[in-house]
């Protein structure tokens, strides 16, 4: 009999339909929850919030190991956790970053791992090595060669032999996990929440953790429907959408985000989304008009049917020569340069903005 769902790491139950770790029958290998996931791609339990970050963090503290932080790359400031080491009661941590073939080819790893670096100094996070790591939807020598790297630094690092997969909803941990044991056991989906509990794998000579992604309470990813993670999500390389600008403009990105932009001369607005997702561009005169008529439908997908309440972020001022990024957690990002008077960006309340540094 198994005790624990194997994909998820949820106690099993065989007492209510409706709540975590049911099954039919106690000698199942995975929750109906699981199998519905990874046969139909059906969500029947929605966890996208209610797993407290506060209790991962107490279990992965309870093993005597090294962290192996997975933080995706496309979506950086999102998956950054605020003071991780202390957090992590002096454990040793190696990054890996993932999605790296969703960005564009054009920037290089080098330039990646600067900029990388640059973050983890601004939020005084020190970590033992970088991975950059991604392509791991297709086993090809890209994805075994970070699969190797990962493996040299789990010897190299991991205390015990014991590698614990942590990080944020969506980074991308239980694939990995996944790949490193030479296993399909644990449950893969777009959906945040999909591990419930601590799962242990073994792997060529060491032990590995899986755990349940940590919360976002900022991100569009902690609220969005689910059916609609497969157009935010991006899984092929971003293709970027450049324009040139020399009137007041606006770019909605679905129905989820919008930028405002009042130029002086000539700017360049670069948009970084999934290509599923769609990206407005029109006059910032009809922007409201726009918003009110098409919420909802031109302009989808949307937090929900009722237009939410939206929040403005005003952009610091551009300096001359400088490139900006304006971050919308768990969305994507616009790169501004040129000669722009202001720039605002309007997200539903509660949502994370942020401005970078351009990445590319």
């Amino acid at each position: 009999m198994t005790e624990y769902c194997k994909g998820c790491g949820v106690r099993l139950q065989n007492e209510d339909p409706k709540a975590l770790g049911y099954v039919p029958s106690l000698d199942s290998s995975y929750c109906q929850r699981c199998y519905k996931i990874r046969h139909y791609g059906d969500l029947t339990i929605n966890m996208q919030q209610g797993i407290e970050n506060t209790e991962t963090l107490e279990k992965i503290n309870d093993i005597d190991g090294t962290v192996f932080w997975v933080a995706d790359l496309f979506d950086l400031e999102s998956n950054l956790i605020s003071r991780l080491n202390q957090r992590l009661s002096g454990k040793d941590i190696v990054m890996v970053l993932t999605k790296r073939d969703v960005l564009p080819a054009t920037v290089s790893d080098s330039k990646i791992i600067d900029f990388v670096r640059r973050k983890l100094k601004e939020e005084n996070i020190t970590v033992k090595d970088i991975i950059i790591g991604g392509y791991m939807l297709k086993k090809d020598d890209a994805s075994r060669k970070v699969l190797d790297e990962i493996v040299d630094d789990i010897k190299r690092y991991a205390k015990n032999g014991k590698a614990i997969f942590m990080g944020t909803a969506n980074a991308g941990k239980s694939t990995l996990v996944n790949r490193l044991a030479k296993s399909e056991d644990l449950t893969i989906s777009r959906n945040p929440g999909t591990t419930l509990d601590i799962v242990e794998m073994q792997g060529d000579g060491f032990t590995l953790y899986d755990t349940p992604g940590l919360e976002n309470p900022y991100s569009i990813l902690s609220h969005v429907n689910p059916k609609d993670l497969k157009t935010i999500i991006p899984t092929k390389p971003v293709k970027p959408l450049i324009t040139q600008i020399y009137e007041d403009q606006s770019f909605a990105v679905g129905g989820l985000a919008r930028l405002d932009v009042i130029p002086r001369g000539k700017s360049n607005i670069v948009a970084y989304f999934s290509r599923n997702l769609p990206v407005h561009r029109g006059k910032l005169s009809k922007a409201d008009e726009l918003w009110q008529k098409h919420y909802g439908e031109m302009l989808s997908p949307v937090l929900n049917e009722e237009n939410v309440q939206m929040e403005v972020w005003q952009a610091p001022p551009l300096k001359v020569n400088q490139k900006m990024d304006i971050v919308i957690h768990g969305l994507g990002w616009f790169t501004l340069s040129g000669d722009i008077e202001r720039a605002d960006i309007r997200v539903p309340k509660g949502i994370q903005v942020s401005f970078r540094k351009a990445m590319i």
